[in-house]
C-alpha cells in the first residue's frame, strides 16, 4: 500500500513582490524611502512604548531613525512601505512583506508599526489589506504568514481580527533586544483568503460606517456571514 502523500499543486513559482506603490480609499502604500525618515521620526514623538515588541526602536534621535529607515529601504526582504493616510497625508507608519518564499508560495505580513495617531484606524486597516490583497491575488501566494512574540497580545488580536488562524508556538525561537522570545504563528492558507478577503472589503466599505465613524459590524461578523 502506498504511503500517504500531499496534493499536487501548481508549483510555480510566485513572483517576488515589486517596489511599487500601493493606493487605496483611505491609505497609500509607498516603497520606504530616506524621504519618509522626518516624518515618521515626528509620528513616534511619545510613541516610546510602540517598540516593545519589535526589534528596532525606539529610536535616540532622528538621525537614529534616518539611519534605519535608509537601511531598511535598501533591502528587498523584508521589504517595507511606509503607509500615508489620506486623512492625514503624513506618513505615520509601515509594514513589511518578509520571509518571501516563492518556490513555496508562501509569504509574511509582518514588521509592523503604526504610530499612535493611525493605530485603529481605517488606514491601518487597510495598510494590512492592500499587502495581503497583494500577496494573494496578485502575486498568488497560497500561505499568507503573521508571527509575533507571544506575549504581544495586542499582535495576537489584530491575527484574529484579520482572519489568521493560530498554528502554535515556537518557544524559545529567538533573542530579541537581549530577551528571550517565544514566537506565536498564524496563517491565512488557499482557499481561506477570500472570505478574509471578502470581509475586509465589506469592513472598509463606507457604508459599514456610522456618521461618527464607528465601524457598523466588525470583521469577524462579517466573516460569518460570508461564510
Amino acid at each position: 500500500m502506498p504511503l500517504p502523500v500531499g496534493s499536487e499543486i501548481d508549483a510555480t513559482p510566485r513572483p517576488l513582490p515589486a517596489r511599487i506603490a500601493i493606493r487605496g480609499q483611505y491609505a497609500t502604500l509607498e516603497p520606504l524611502h530616506r524621504r519618509h525618515a522626518a516624518e515618521l521620526w515626528q509620528a513616534a514623538a511619545g510613541a516610546d512604548e510602540s517598540w516593545t515588541y519589535l526589534g528596532q526602536g525606539p529610536f535616540a534621535s532622528a538621525d537614529a531613525m534616518a539611519r534605519y529607515v535608509m537601511d531598511a529601504a535598501a533591502k528587498h526582504d523584508p521589504m517595507v512601505w511606509a503607509v500615508r493616510p489620506v486623512s492625514t497625508g503624513v506618513v505615520s507608519g509601515w509594514l513589511a512583506l518578509m520571509d518571501i518564499q516563492p518556490a513555496n508560495a508562501a509569504i509574511e505580513l509582518g514588521g509592523i508599526w503604526f504610530g499612535p495617531r493611525m493605530q485603529r484606524t481605517r488606514a491601518a486597516t487597510e495598510a494590512v489589506f492592500l499587502l495581503l490583497r497583494l500577496a494573494a491575488d496578485d502575486l498568488g501566494y497560497r500561505r499568507l504568514v503573521w508571527k509575533c512574540n507571544a506575549l504581544n497580545a495586542a499582535s495576537k488580536r489584530a491575527a484574529e481580527r484579520y482572519g489568521f488562524m493560530y498554528e502554535g508556538r515556537h518557544r524559545m525561537h529567538m533573542v530579541v533586544k537581549g530577551r528571550q522570545r517565544d514566537t506565536d504563528w498564524y496563517s491565512i492558507v488557499g482557499d481561506e483568503w477570500p472570505r478574509c478577503r471578502d470581509a475586509l472589503l465589506a469592513w472598509l466599505d463606507t457604508a459599514n460606517f456610522g456618521s461618527d465613524g464607528t465601524a457598523l459590524a466588525g470583521l469577524a461578523e462579517l466573516r460569518g456571514r460570508i461564510a
